[in-house]
């Protein structure tokens, strides 16, 4: 199931609902409908960039791991092509992420579900 993100301040966002309820738990939002206000929109910001922060502190052992896998494999073979890459936290949020620094600035809302 898909979510579309709307506001005045941008264009529509829309991403699968896992992706969306695991952004919107971070900031108690419910993935069924809801809105950020324009006052919200500063708090989950920040939620949101501490979260991307935290996320990429743990990414580079997780990337030079996938690196040697994916060339290397186990058993120490070489391989020919690489798995696909998973896509980050950071982005993932990325386009919200964006929509809500420009609901802030604008004095707009974002809203889902409704």
């Amino acid at each position: 199931m898909l979510i579309t993100f709307k506001s005045k301040a941008a264009a529509d966002v829309v991403m699968y609902k896992e992706h969306a309820k695991r952004i919107l738990d971070l900031v108690g939002k419910d993935v069924k409908q809801g809105v950020f206000t324009a006052a919200e929109t500063g708090p989950a910001i920040a939620v949101l960039e501490n979260e991307i922060a935290q996320s990429r502190m743990h990414s580079a052992a997780e990337d030079v791991k996938h690196d040697v896998e994916a060339h290397h494999g186990a058993a120490g073979e070489d391989r020919e092509h690489e798995p696909a890459q998973i896509v980050s936290f950071a982005t993932r949020v990325y386009p919200l992420l964006e929509m809500l620094r420009a609901a802030q600035k604008g004095n707009h809302v974002v809203a889902w579900g409704i």
